[in-house]
């Protein structure tokens, strides 16, 4: 079964209360049609750290822009290029296009750093959960 066909309308009428998770999936499932331009990495350093490599070959700091909107990662990038100042290419197999990636960030994952080197964007990201919301062990008595 494909992404772009499956359809979520059964499991609606089946659920209560999970409307915002099922319209979460559409939209996930409806963006997958996407370019894929760039192509990136989700690397897992650790349980609470976490890194976004999206390879942007030919960018300039001054062309990338990263927002963080809510829950919402988004990454663009906009070349500066003019007609006038571009040469003339037999060939052009580097893509250097305007671009837009977003990724849902979770609860409490903060943006630590983002960085360029090499033609690859890295974002840091860190879960940072308040200790009250951390779980906790409950110690057992025992009663004689």
């Amino acid at each position: 079964m494909n992404a772009r066909t499956f359809d979520l309308t059964p499991f609606h009428r089946a659920t209560i209360g999970f409307d915002q998770l099922f319209s979460e999936l559409d939209r996930t499932f409806a963006n997958s049609v996407n370019t894929g331009y760039p192509p990136y990495n989700i690397v897992k350093v650790d349980e609470d750290n976490f890194q976004i490599e999206l390879a942007v070959a030919g960018f300039s700091m001054d062309e990338l822009v990263i927002t963080l909107d809510k829950d919402q990662l988004i990454i663009e990038g906009h070349p500066n290029e003019h007609e006038d100042d571009l040469p003339s290419y037999l060939h052009k197999g580097i893509a250097n296009r305007t671009f837009l990636r977003t990724f849902k960030i979770a609860e409490h994952v903060e943006v630590k750093d983002a960085s360029l080197e090499l033609g690859i964007l890295k974002i840091t990201l860190e879960r940072n959960v308040p200790e009250e919301l951390q779980p906790k062990k409950i110690a057992i008595n025992y009663k004689v």
